[in-house]
């Protein structure tokens, strides 16, 4: 039976799209220019991936700590008062792979502490036998370390595992890693590099579910 492994910020919740608010909201309190422009490019990169993009977009004396600090807040105030949100489908998508007998990991670029919080805030922890992080790997998407590393821990092989993204960097990632790369695009649309890495685009959690039903694709192999 196949693995699935997840994207978590873009594919279980919409937190890209609270991401660019809060980067739009620090930057118009600051006075900052440039930086909603930069923000597709850090689509799906780690902290750590992001800031070296933001500082060679924007200058070394962009202070991205200061701002990460600052947006980070923004997302975190918006959360605890409007609830995290949960993207369509994810939780139906979850639990027929909980009963398919399913392997199911977690591969984020965000740190190991934030993706436990919103797993646990959302109620979603369960699903997961493993989760791995950006805090766990040198470089985290489009470099396939992340998707590698989960692979093993899953004890899964990456040709036989399915990788749900939303973000070009992390379908260059699960490529390059050799798996099978599912997208459901949220902040930015998918290109012709994006149709030719995917095995397949979606329009949603619910059309992934159904595909996934279709006899055929790999469940009982």
């Amino acid at each position: 039976m196949r693995a699935v492994i997840f994207d978590m910020d873009g594919v279980l919740f919409d937190t890209e799209r609270l991401c660019l608010l809060a980067w739009r909201a620090v930057a118009q309190a600051n006075g900052l220019a440039g930086v909603e422009e930069v923000f597709p490019k850090c689509v799906g990169l780690s902290e750590t991936d992001c800031r070296q993009v933001v500082t060679e977009e924007l200058g070394e004396d962009f202070d991205y700590p200061r701002f990460s600090r600052q947006a980070s807040a923004w997302m975190r105030a918006y959360i605890d008062k409007n609830g995290l949100p949960v993207m369509e489908g994810a939780e139906h998508l979850l639990g027929w792979l909980e009963a398919q007998g399913c392997k199911v990991g977690l591969a984020s670029s965000t740190v190991y502490d934030s993706v436990v919080r919103h797993l646990e805030r959302s109620g979603l922890r369960r699903y997961f036998s493993q989760l791995t992080t950006g805090d766990m790997v040198e470089h985290s998407k489009p470099q396939p370390d992340i998707y590698l590393l989960a692979c093993s821990r899953m004890g899964v092989e990456p040709g036989d595992t399915y990788a749900i993204e939303d973000s070009p960097n992390g379908i260059r990632a699960a490529h390059g890693a050799g798996m099978i790369p599912l997208m459901v695009p949220n902040m930015i649309a998918p290109d012709e590099e994006m149709q030719r890495l995917s095995r397949e685009i979606f329009g949603s959690l619910e059309e992934v579910l159904a595909y996934f039903r279709k006899e055929g694709n790999g469940w009982h192999t």
